[in-house]
C-alpha cells in the first residue's frame, strides 16, 4: 500500500526542518517556501532556485572531485560529476532528508504521488541548495552538500570513474572489435513514469551471433548503461578479467 500524501507543510514546519539541516534559525523563510513549491502548485515555484542550486551543486562537487582525484583527467572528472549530480542520487538525498513531506504540489501531482517522484525530489533538492546559498552563502551550503554526499564520495574509486558504456566501448576498441549497438526494444508506462528497455549487442570476431544483454531504466540512457554493464560482465567471463 502506498503511503498517504503528506499535508502541506506550513512555514513553522519548514523553518524547523531547515533548522535541523543547518543547525541555525531560518532568516528568510520565503526562500525555502519557494524552493519547496513545485510548478504544479502556483507561479511562485522553485524553478529559478533549482537553476541556481544546480550550478552551486555542480561547483561544489567539481571542486571536491578535483581535490580528491589529482591524477584524474578532465573527461573522468566530468563523467563522475555528472553521475553524482544526476537525478537518482539527488532524489536519494532528498528522500533521506525528508524533502517529500515538505513539498507544496498541485492537486494532480499530489494525487499521483509526486512527493515520491524522482524528478520532483531531485529538482526540489537542487532548489533547496539554491535557497541555502542565497541565505547563508557558499561555505554553509558547501558544508551541507559534502555532508549529504559523504557516503557516495567515500565509496568512489579511481578505477570506477568511467561509466559502463565508456568502459565497454574502450574494451571493444582495444581488442579491435566493432563498437556496440544499442536498440530500444520497448517503452512502457505513463509519460512521467516510463520504463525503457534497451538491448546492447557486440558483434565479435569469430562469432556468428552477437553477444547481447538487456537493460531497463527510467530513461533510455539508464537502460543503455545497465545493458552495457551486463555485457561487460559477459565479456569478463568470455575473455577473463
Amino acid at each position: 500500500m502506498n503511503a498517504p500524501a503528506p499535508a502541506r507543510a506550513g512555514d513553522e514546519a519548514i523553518a524547523a526542518w531547515v533548522c535541523g539541516l543547518l543547525g541555525r534559525e531560518v532568516r528568510q523563510i520565503d526562500l525555502y517556501r519557494s524552493a519547496l513549491t513545485h510548478r504544479s502548485a502556483r507561479q511562485d515555484n522553485n524553478e529559478r532556485l533549482e537553476f541556481l542550486g544546480d550550478a552551486v551543486l555542480g561547483m561544489v562537487i567539481a571542486e571536491e572531485l578535483f581535490r580528491r582525484f589529482a591524477a584524474a583527467d578532465e573527461g573522468d572528472l566530468s563523467r563522475l560529476r555528472a553521475r553524482l549530480v544526476s537525478s537518482a542520487p539527488l532524489a536519494q538525498i532528498g528522500a533521506q532528508i525528508g524533502i517529500g513531506a515538505m513539498l507544496h504540489l498541485g492537486s494532480g501531482e499530489l494525487r499521483s504521488g509526486g512527493f515520491r517522484r524522482e524528478s520532483i525530489l531531485a529538482d526540489a533538492t537542487e532548489a533547496l541548495f539554491g535557497a541555502m546559498y542565497l541565505e547563508g552563502g557558499l561555505d554553509e551550503v558547501r558544508g551541507l552538500i559534502l555532508r549529504l554526499y559523504a557516503p557516495q564520495l567515500e565509496s568512489l574509486r579511481p578505477e570506477g570513474l568511467k561509466d559502463a558504456k565508456t568502459r565497454l566501448q574502450e574494451l571493444l576498441q582495444g581488442r579491435g572489435e566493432a563498437l556496440p549497438a544499442y536498440v530500444l526494444e520497448s517503452t512502457v508506462g505513463e509519460p512521467h513514469e516510463q520504463v525503457f528497455t534497451v538491448r546492447c549487442e557486440a558483434h565479435l570476431s569469430g562469432r556468428e551471433q552477437p553477444l547481447a544483454a538487456q537493460g531497463t531504466g527510467s530513461s533510455r540512457r539508464r537502460a543503455e548503461q545497465q545493458a552495457a554493464g551486463k555485457l561487460l560482465d559477459q565479456l569478463a567471463e568470455l575473455w577473463g578479467r
